[in-house]
């Protein structure tokens, strides 16, 4: 399962939702698991983790395959990764009087659209929308009682809608504390989560649009129904609300 040198797995992965990212040790891969669902399972981004391992897009993995946690490789950040050499310049024509001839200057790069419309905003370039419409009883929360999430009230067989258009990379219930967990892929940065639904309705691999019924809600590895919804940048929890539409 998990070789963890020195670690008591099982006090370590026993509330998946509060953990902190795991940086040692090693993860043994077993049957039907993703790079994703292992990327997830220890609070790790899946570019980075398949860097450290020599492992490229399409993420393929095989079971009895070991996995180091460390960081011995780094993600290539598209944005530095692309980021232009400033160009020479060539002194300003003069006019015949000698004097420089002004110029514009340059205007400042574009902002990302955060615009709203018809229930969603756009952030990162990335339309959200509201999983399910019920009343946030848990917010974000990266101190304390650590929540790397929203926790969204509803009733059991209650739809719980895709946040955005995607793929689906993960429909199980192998991840401790998240129950029945669909995880949906964004785009090469972002990742969302919808956990203890009492049925999914999804599969791996599968294109989703946003507002599309993906599950039920349900109450599978928590005491109450209810929707925990994530969303994940690089691997890392950000808060659900500063992407979310105002309701």
């Amino acid at each position: 399962m998990m070789a963890l040198a020195g670690c008591n797995t099982s006090a370590l992965y026993q509330d998946n939702l509060y953990n902190p990212p795991v940086y040692w040790g090693t993860h043994v891969v077993k049957e039907g698991e993703t790079l994703y669902r292992i990327a997830w399972r220890y609070g790790r981004d899946y570019r980075e983790l398949g860097d450290a391992n020599g492992i490229s897009h399409p993420w393929n993995i095989r079971p009895g395959q070991v996995l180091r946690l460390d960081r011995k490789g780094t993600i290539r950040q598209t944005a530095q990764a692309s980021r232009p050499t400033r160009p020479k310049t060539s002194p300003p024509p003069r006019t015949n009087a000698g004097s420089s001839i002004s110029r514009p200057s340059a205007k400042p790069p574009a902002k990302v659209s955060t615009g709203r419309a018809s229930g969603s905003q756009v952030v990162a370039n990335v339309r959200w929308h509201w999983p399910h419409s019920g009343t946030v009883i848990a917010g974000f929360s990266s101190s304390g009682k650590v929540n790397k999430g929203i926790d969204i009230a509803g009733k059991p067989g209650d739809s719980v809608k895709a946040a955005a258009d995607g793929s689906v990379v993960y429909a199980g219930n192998g991840l401790l504390g998240y129950g029945n967990l669909i995880i949906v892929n964004h785009n090469e940065h972002y990742l969302s989560a919808y956990a203890h639904n009492r049925k999914i309705l999804v599969k791996e691999g599968e294109g989703v649009k946003a507002g599309q019924v993906i599950a039920e809600l349900g109450n599978t590895g928590t005491d109450k129904p209810k929707l925990h919804f994530e969303i994940r940048k690089n691997g890392n929890p950000v808060d659900p609300s500063r992407y979310l539409p105002r309701r």
